[in-house]
């Protein structure tokens, strides 16, 4: 086994041994309060909204289409809306 560099070594935060891994517990059971408050929304769920305006749906579209959106940067998704609302009967 290599030895680690003195000068790379974080004595504050020293590498976990065998038995360290041993012993931790997952962060939901030590402090279910803190993991409760920071986890991340799962996709699809919006925060507090007054009105609901859009709908999450699936939609399939040609990769060369969706590159030339991108390509013309930020917002290509309200453009690609716009687009839509244009096209529909």
């Amino acid at each position: 086994m290599k030895k680690p560099n003195p000068e790379l070594t974080d004595r504050d935060n020293p590498e976990w041994t065998e038995d360290d891994f041993a012993r931790a517990r997952p962060a939901k059971e030590v402090h279910p309060d803190l993991v409760a408050h920071s986890e991340k929304r799962k996709r699809g769920e919006r925060g507090p909204q007054k009105k609901p305006v859009k709908e999450l749906v699936s939609l399939r579209i040609d990769r060369d289409v969706i590159a030339k959106y991108k390509a013309t940067g930020k917002g290509w998704q309200v453009r690609m809306t716009e687009a839509l609302r244009k096209a529909a009967p």
